[in-house]
């Protein structure tokens, strides 16, 4: 692949990716969506356990948001969130290894 090729790659990757991280900003741990009547369940556990890197940095600019959403419902939650950070990051280690042969 040559260069300008693979320029072109990276732009349209970045892109793509910015509106993608803007729009999936909006749905982050900490926003006010959960509440002790109404907590964070497993499906909301998987979605904040993918958006986990966007929620830390706008975490560090914002200080009510946090990685983590605190009114959850407990065990299902943190099952929802590990396995989303887990097959999250695993994934991409996965995609790295195959691309390198």
């Amino acid at each position: 692949m040559n260069t300008r090729s693979k320029t072109y790659r990276i732009l349209l990757l970045l892109l793509v990716l910015l509106p993608l991280v803007l729009l999936t900003s909006g749905c982050i741990p900490g926003d006010g969506k959960a509440s002790t009547g109404n907590p964070a369940g497993f499906l909301w556990g998987i979605w904040h356990g993918w958006v986990a890197p966007v929620s830390l940095i706008i975490g560090i600019f914002k200080h009510n948001i946090r990685v983590y959403e605190v009114l959850n419902t407990g065990w299902w939650y943190d099952l929802g969130f590990y396995l989303a950070v887990v097959g999250g990051f695993g994934g991409l280690s996965f995609a790295r290894r195959r691309g390198a042969k």
